[in-house]
Formats: structure tokens, sequence, C-alpha cells
């Protein structure tokens, strides 16, 4: 073999192991965003398992987003930081379906004296708009762009706050098996835009994409994260099939392998009354 020819071969096979070596890393980069959705569904599933502790439903009927963040690491050696990765999904009206899962991180430091490291999972309950476009849009300083406040837990937990959640953002943290709020002031939220390529398996996909429904579908991963924040929320899921078409008053439902049978027309219905009824001889008795 000339030296071109061996010169020529070993290029080609360079190219192919390369070629292999990126496939291989960005099947394993969309296997990670999975493994983080799974990890997200099973922190809501424990939540939401203890009576005790779980997410009042008062505050979930108001929620406009949700994003679970598990393995939130926090180390300190003098000053902390704290840094994960999850999940965030919105919707446009609390009777919505929610909306494909977008990646995101959090990244926060404290100042004080501290040591050691710790990991939680952490949950995040919008209840306003704002607050979600501020991720979005980019960032989200919470406790700056938008108020946060430690979340109430459990049965009773809209008893320890006011009625009307005037925070735009609840914080929840779950570690050593207790879940309970927590503040997280000056953490910041991102827009993991390398996560949502690999998941979603297109180059520069945007929030805006994903959240309108106009990015490839998720995986089977986005979907039972998806069923299964739609049952804890009493929502209507994304994919159900659309409802039946009524059938007309005055017609019959078809029998098994027949066709509708036209029902015999009936009188006009009286128009609807609201009650307390009016009394239509006022100061008399009721005939007997």
């Amino acid at each position: 073999m000339s030296n071109s020819s061996r010169l020529i071969a070993n290029v080609s096979a360079a190219a192919i192991i390369a070629l292999m070596t990126l496939g291989a890393a960005g099947a394993y980069a969309g296997a990670r965003e999975e493994g983080r959705l799974l990890t997200a569904t099973e922190v809501l599933e424990d939540v939401q398992s203890m009576p005790d502790q779980r997410l009042p439903d008062l505050l979930l009927s108001r929620a406009y987003g949700i994003a679970v963040i598990p393995d939130v690491g926090k180390v300190g050696l003098g000053v902390g930081a704290r840094h994960g990765k999850g999940v965030l999904v919105v919707r446009n009206k609390l009777t919505d379906p929610w909306s494909n899962p977008v990646f995101i991180a959090i990244t926060g430091g404290s100042v004080g004296w501290q040591i050691g490291a710790e990991f939680s999972d952490i949950i995040l309950v919008f209840t306003t708009k704002a607050g979600i476009e501020g991720v979005t849009g980019g960032k989200l300083t919470l406790g700056a762009d938008a108020s946060v406040a430690a979340g109430p837990v459990g049965r009773s937990g809209s008893a320890s706050t006011d009625m009307n959640f005037d925070a735009e953002i609840y914080s929840y943290s779950r570690s050593r098996g207790l879940f309970a709020g927590v503040a997280l002031d000056g953490s910041a939220l991102t827009i993991d835009r390398k996560g949502n390529a690999s998941f979603y398996g297109k180059r520069g996909v945007t929030a805006t994409e994903i959240l309108s429904n106009q990015s490839p579908a998720p995986p089977a991963a986005g979907q039972r994260f998806l069923d299964r924040l739609s049952q804890t929320t009493r929502t209507a899921v994304r994919t159900s099939p659309a409802p039946q078409a009524e059938i007309p008053a005055g017609s019959a439902a078809p029998a098994a392998g027949g066709t509708a049978t036209p029902a015999a027309p009936s009188a006009p219905s009286a128009p609807a009354q609201t009650f307390p009824m009016e009394d239509a001889n006022p100061g008399q008795e009721p005939p007997k």
C-alpha cells in the first residue's frame, strides 16, 4: 500500500472514530437529561405520598409554574455555594395542561461561617406569570426579581400563610427525608440550553419554542413527568384524546353497530329559574 493510500485510510478511520465518539456523547447527554426527569418524577411521587409533608392542594391549584430540581448540592467552606439542575413546566391558565419540560439550573451563595456538603431536592411553585417570564427571559434572581417565601406543607399548610398567597414563588427543600419550606433568596434560575438541546435533539432550541409546543416532541420520560404532575395538580394531560362530540338534544344515542334514531320532538322547556323562587301571589296563602 502506498503512503498516500495509508494516509487516506488513517484519515478515514480517524473520522469514523470521531463520529462514533460524538454520537456516543450525544446519546449519553440525552440519557443524562432523561435520568434527571425520572428523578424529578420520583421526587414528586415521594413528596405527595407524605400526607403531613406534601404540597398543599390549594397552592397547587394556583400554580402557573412548577420547577423540580433534584440533588441540589450545597457546599460550604467559609462561604456557601448552591448548584443544581432540574426542570420547569408552566401553563397559561390554571385549567390548562402543563407545557413540555424546560431544563433549568439554580445557582446561589450564602455568607457566613459554614463547612461541609449537603444535597437536597428543591421544588419551586410559581403563583404568577411574572416569575415564569423572568426565567424564560434568561435569568431570574429569587428575592430580587420575584418575591420568594418558604412554602407551607401538609393538610393544614394553608393555615401557616395567608390565603391570598402573596409571594410570587414558594420554595421547598427535601433533605434527609424531611420536606419543608426553605429560604432561597439570592439564588438565580437560568435556562439550561445544553440540556434542552440534548433532550429535544435540536441545537439552539429555545425555552419559548418548548413551552409553546413548537419543539420536537419530548421522549417518554418527559411524558411520564407530565402525567404525574397532572395527577398531582388535578389538571388535564396534554396528550389526552379530544372529547367526543356531544349528542344534540332530541336525539337518542346510537346503538352498538347501528345509527342514531331520532327521538320525538319534545315541548320547549321552561326558562331556568334561580333560587329562592319569586312568589307569584305575594301576601296570599298558596292553594291547597
